[in-house]
């Protein structure tokens, strides 16, 4: 068990499967009291909540609630109805995940305004506003707060076709650095995730055997991440472990940031 989690109250966007729905099982086990957020059906949630229900059942310690509250991260509104419903429901907030996302894949000078518009309001504004809203409620109870972002390996390797998605994942990256510094006095860390290739729903590839050795190919340890490594690092973030870890953003892509294509020698002078 990480140390710190059990009794907080956190709020995870996005939690209806994939990386999100993760998290929320992991920090649930950790004894967490957590907010699912969902976007459209409440139906989509039900993946979720019995995963909690069965790992709960098997792992001792856990003893949270947890509790659906419906959001759109595009929608000004929403984020600040859903993280008021939080408060209101668990009595404070103490660990924010911003974990909602989305990509649209389009050749850079064939991208619509509307789609460019769309990748930006979800996977920055508003990822911005709920940190925002997070943070003055943390300013409030005077007790701290935490706030994990989850971005990409594209915050700093350039994905062509996905030029939104990853000018939004690069400025995830400053956003983080900015308000952990802005924060810092205030017990306030801010920190992210950034995920390699996993295997996800939202990743259609993982499906098809030649295509997922392809991505794998590419990655020094030779496969792909597993959403549950990706809520392990997650929790131990948002644990007191890392209680002096502050403004990073944690790389966690079986070596893809590592330039693979020098793993073997093929530079002038070699």
């Amino acid at each position: 068990m990480m140390k710190g989690l059990r009794g907080k109250n956190v709020l995870v966007t996005g939690a209806t499967s994939g990386i999100g729905q993760a998290i929320a099982v992991r920090f649930a086990t950790e004894g967490a009291n957590v907010a699912l957020n969902y976007r459209g059906s409440r139906e989509k949630l039900d993946d979720t909540e019995e995963m909690i229900d069965q790992l709960c059942s098997q792992v001792r310690g856990c003893g949270g609630q947890d509790f659906a509250v419906k959001g759109d991260v595009s929608n000004e509104q929403d984020i600040i109805r859903m993280c008021n419903e939080v408060v209101e429901k668990f009595g404070s907030l103490d660990i924010l995940v911003n974990n909602a996302g989305m990509q649209i894949a389009d050749p850079s000078h064939q991208v619509k305004t509307e789609d460019f518009d769309r990748v930006i309001t979800v996977n920055l504004r508003g990822a911005f506003l709920c940190a925002r809203e997070a943070i003055k409620h943390f300013l409030k109870q005077n007790q701290g707060g935490i706030i994990i972002n989850v971005s990409s390996v594209h915050e700093i390797i350039p994905r062509p076709q996905y030029v939104s998605y990853s000018i939004s994942k690069g400025g995830m990256e400053n956003m983080t650095r900015t308000l952990a510094l802005e924060y810092a006095r205030n017990n306030i860390r801010v920190n992210a995730i950034a995920p390699g290739a996993t295997a996800t729903p939202i990743n259609s590839w993982t499906e098809d055997q030649e295509k997922k050795q392809e991505v794998e190919s590419h990655i020094p340890m030779g496969r792909v991440g597993t959403s549950e490594e990706m809520a392990a690092i997650t929790a131990f973030l948002a644990s007191d472990d890392a209680a002096y870890i502050t403004g990073q953003t944690l790389f966690i892509d079986g070596g893809l940031t590592l330039y693979p294509d020098f793993m073997t020698p093929w530079s002038a002078g070699e």
